[in-house]
């Protein structure tokens, strides 16, 4: 009402009602659920990340190895063009998605980036790799592997009995060529979009 000091002043005092209410715990609800998804997420990124480094013979290495990697990223233009600059893509076929990861050789792990595109599912190594060449000969070349999805048979997550962290995919080929990879930092990402790609494409194909 108003009041002698200031006759244009009117309070009107508001009283919580039952659907206000009800409007704030959900919203607190809701946000409280975000929270939690991003802190399970944030959690999952550092288990991958100490794993991925772990994967390496060493540890130092690995991480050097890694900023190394995205000086070269960001030095050539993104993920995109060394991509197409590795396996010579036509203009056509496009990047889906990239994945720091490292592959097993018979040589141990070797550190690099799976490649995710509309064709085919490929790897290279961050760093070329020393090989004995004939007579006695020793080269240097990137360690790199590429299946078109029109061969790839299945692309299977997994993870060791022994130490649950430990996360792999297997690739296999049609004619039953395996490939394991391990070590990703967004290894959840990697298994949806390798499975749903390979399920779109069987799906085109049927």
């Amino acid at each position: 009402m108003a009041t002698e000091a200031n006759p244009y002043a009117m309070p009107s005092p508001v009283q919580p009602s039952a659907s206000r209410t009800e409007t704030v715990k959900n919203a607190l609800s809701r946000w409280g659920r975000r929270v939690g998804e991003a802190t399970r997420k944030a959690e999952d990124l550092s288990r991958n990340t100490w794993q991925h480094l772990r994967t390496a013979p060493s540890i130092r290495e690995a991480a050097v190895g890694r900023i190394a990697q995205g000086t070269k990223v960001l030095a050539e233009g993104g993920h995109d063009k060394i991509f197409r600059q590795a396996f010579s893509a036509p203009p056509d076929e496009q990047l889906r998605k990239s994945y720091a990861c490292y592959l097993s050789t018979s040589a141990g792990p070797v550190m690099g980036i799976l490649y995710l595109s509309t064709a085919r599912v490929a790897f290279c190594s961050d760093s070329p790799l020393s090989y004995e060449a004939g007579g006695g000969r020793q080269e240097w070349s990137y360690y790199k592997v590429a299946i078109p999805l029109h061969r790839l048979r299945s692309a299977s997550p997994s993870a060791s009995k022994q130490r649950p962290a430990e996360k792999f995919i297997q690739l296999v080929s049609l004619d039953r060529h395996e490939f394991w990879l391990m070590g990703f930092v967004n290894y959840d990402s990697a298994v949806k979009h390798l499975q749903e790609a390979l399920s779109g494409f069987h799906h085109l194909q049927a």
